[in-house]
């Protein structure tokens, strides 16, 4: 089913996969249409949910949303890479349905992969703050660098290995060019938990990244999200992921960092999840 639709091509396409996310879904569609960068199509896919989303969806009328509905669900890596297929924009970024952009978040993004005419970066993206499910900022969350630049592929793949950590961010913080698809392939869940990093990594075969280090996005932690219910696996997930990364042949791995990370992981699991914990006490 679509609702809206939209003649003129756009730049960018942000594109809102959801599944029962009415409750912050309007938020996450207002941070879009509020962006001071207005060339853009907002794609919303819902992955067939039982809720009202689509009637969520009928509150804005705006002529650069676009609404489909699948017919069965696909989960995540589905729903995920219909995202992919369905956008028409030079840009590409995926929001989740739970987050936020900043007003800026598309014009400062847009400017650096402009600026990029010989292509050399494969994405951008953004330190962002993480919410709880009542709108409050619990903390600002950023790469180690804190300055705007260019960061080698190579140096972020082990920093993705070393802190046992997805050191690049949520979707919401990247935004990458849409015609890497056809060299980066589509989202693979097999990793569940990595579904993001995983896709990330596969981008900077193509080339490097660039920092902004203003937060241009917010991560919410809702105890209902995808990414909290995987938890208890995030560990693991992790581990997989290391070992996965030790053997692409497109970076080198040292030993002694695949070891750090593998620990990393553990202890990053354990003070998520106690995170979590404490968050959903005070969610009420």
């Amino acid at each position: 089913m679509t609702i809206h639709t939209n003649t003129q091509a756009p730049l960018v396409s942000v594109c809102i996969p959801c599944y029962k996310g009415a409750v912050h879904l309007g938020a996450a569609i207002e941070s879009v249409l509020s962006q001071t960068y207005t060339n853009f199509e907002l794609i919303i896919i819902d992955d067939n949910s039982p809720d009202n989303t689509d009637k969520i969806v009928e509150g804005f009328s705006d002529p650069r949303i676009r609404y489909l509905k699948n017919r069965h669900n696909l989960g995540p890596e589905g729903n995920w890479n219909r995202c992919l297929s369905e956008a028409r924009g030079i840009y590409f970024k995926l929001l989740p349905q739970d987050d936020l952009i900043a007003p800026v978040c598309l014009e400062r993004q847009v400017a650096v992969l402009e600026s990029d005419s010989e292509q050399q970066l494969a994405l951008v993206f953004c330190a962002r703050t993480i919410l709880d499910a009542r709108n409050r900022v619990v903390m600002t969350r950023g790469y180690r660098k804190k300055r705007d630049g260019v960061i080698p592929a190579a140096t972020l793949i082990s920093q993705c290995i070393r802190r046992g950590t997805n050191v690049i961010g949520e979707p919401g913080s990247v935004m990458f060019r849409r015609e890497s698809v056809e060299h980066a392939g589509q989202f693979d869940a097999s990793i569940p938990y990595v579904l993001d990093v995983d896709y990330w990594v596969r981008l900077l075969r193509l080339g490097n990244a660039y920092y902004i280090a203003e937060p241009l996005a917010s991560f919410r932690i809702s105890i209902g999200s995808w990414s909290v219910r995987i938890g208890a696996r995030q560990s693991l997930d992790y581990r997989l992921f290391i070992n996965k990364l030790a053997t692409d042949r497109h970076f080198s791995t040292r030993g002694y960092d695949v070891l750090i990370g593998k620990v990393m992981s553990k202890v990053n699991s354990f003070l998520r999840s106690a995170f979590y914990r404490v968050l959903a006490l005070h969610a009420v």
